[in-house]
């Protein structure tokens, strides 16, 4: 179960996506989609919002580049998503380049989920983003 933050006027919900791992992306979105509008309009019922292992924090889309999310108990971790930004890197052929580069900032309850573990998923994260078709299959 997954909580998204979402900005209000005067504080913040996080709707939770129940059951996500076993949802297409398309269902996710839509579902997020409508949470995430009755959220802005106040209709959200208690259980829509409670609970939730994990939550997702993005100001990418504020143009805010980097930041730390803090964890909202009971959940265990939350990701921070910065905006993508171009940045000149060098590419696989050692030639300078061009490529989009966010930063993505994992909080996790050291007493639930440890370091190692964050950073596997911290790195199949990484796949993804950089590999988006392996999110289909």
């Amino acid at each position: 179960d997954v909580a998204v933050a979402v900005a209000i006027k005067g504080g913040l919900f996080t709707p939770v996506l129940r059951d996500s791992h076993i949802k297409t992306l398309s269902a996710l979105s839509t579902e997020m989609k409508d949470l995430a509008s009755r959220a802005r309009d106040r209709k959200l019922m208690p259980h829509e919002y409670q609970g939730g292992s994990f939550a997702i924090s993005n100001l990418g889309m504020m143009g805010i580049k980097n930041f730390d999310a803090v964890i909202n108990p009971p959940q265990a971790s939350i990701l921070a998503v910065g905006a993508g930004t171009k940045k000149p890197i060098v590419n696989e052929d050692g030639e300078l380049d061009v490529a989009t580069v966010m930063s993505v900032t994992l909080s996790v309850d050291h007493r639930v989920i440890d370091g190692a573990l964050g950073a596997t998923f911290l790195a199949a994260i990484k796949g993804y983003l950089e590999d988006p078709i392996s999110m289909m299959v």
